[in-house]
């Protein structure tokens, strides 16, 4: 028999297995926060970073429909028959080999060139009734050269829809840079096909007009000032040796030396030999400080 008066004087158990019903709260509170820390910190399966929907999605490619629209509207014409647009930016190393020559811009080219001449002629009869024939000659072919074609195409963003075969990143670079001015008289090719003789009027003097009243280079080529500047000291006519000729056959490097009696030969380097004759005579123009050299 237990006396009460000893139950009464026991002392209260406060480390009980039993523990109160909000300390039991706080416990698994504080293990789910651990375990949630855990999972979160744990790599995923195959121990990859559970993060992946926080990395940034790679930007998907414009579709050649979409590319073309954006042309379109940037050039102010919208095709009927959309194929010839396609054809006018396709460069011949794109094509598959079962496939001919014709399918590329090379053709389009060739039309656009013609027709951007006769456009351009006919703007300057009528912007300057006073030039004669030689002074509107050197105006045109200021105004058509491949550097004022490549200008065009760069400021139309013409470039963009280039299409090239697979040839390597500084080659593809290179190729469409020195291809861009033959696009774009591929493209007025194309519209005066598509379009009509009009439409092809309303695209170039929507782009060569400005250029037509102010004249953004001497109307003389480099080539020409050297050899004027040798008659007039007495010395023969400049003379051009092709030192070299390197790159494929759909995107070649020449250099070119230019020599003169009594001078060291100066040398440049173009995507064509009339490019690096150029650029040949501009360095020796420029090396002897000869006036109209630079820039030209």
């Amino acid at each position: 028999m237990i006396d009460e008066g000893t139950i009464a004087d026991s002392p209260v158990n406060t480390t009980s297995d039993a523990a109160s019903p909000e300390a039991g709260s706080a416990e698994q509170t504080a293990t789910e926060t651990k375990t949630a820390d855990v999972v979160s910190a744990a790599p995923a399966k195959g121990g990859e970073p559970s993060a992946e929907a926080a990395k940034p999605k790679k930007a998907r490619k414009p579709s050649a429909k979409a590319i073309a629209k954006a042309i379109e509207q940037r050039i102010g014409y919208a095709f009927n028959d959309p194929s010839l647009l396609t054809t006018s930016l396709t460069h011949v190393s794109a094509l598959k080999p079962s496939r001919s020559r014709s399918e590329s811009y090379q053709r389009l080219e060739f039309l656009g060139d013609h027709v951007l001449g006769l456009i351009v002629s006919d703007m300057l009869y009528r912007a300057f009734p006073k030039a004669d024939e030689g002074e509107m000659s050197k105006r045109l072919a200021d105004l058509v050269r491949k550097e004022a074609c490549a200008d065009v195409a760069k400021s139309l963003g013409l470039h963009e829809g280039i299409k090239l075969g697979t040839v390597g990143p500084g080659a593809s670079a290179r190729l469409r840079n020195s291809v861009v001015g033959d696009i774009c008289e591929a493209v007025i090719g194309a519209i005066f096909l598509d379009g009509g003789y009009p439409a092809a009027v309303k695209f170039v003097e929507a782009n060569w007009t400005e250029r037509m009243r102010k004249p953004v280079r001497p109307l003389r080529d480099p080539k020409t000032i050297l050899q004027e500047w040798a008659q007039g000291h007495g010395l023969p006519t400049p003379v051009y040796r092709e030192m070299e000729r390197t790159g494929p056959h759909h995107d070649p490097r020449f250099r070119v030396a230019v020599e003169l009696p009594g001078l060291a030969p100066a040398e440049g380097v173009g995507g064509s030999k009339r490019a690096a004759e150029k650029a040949a005579a501009m360095a020796l123009l420029n090396r002897e400080g000869v006036s109209g050299g630079k820039d030209a």
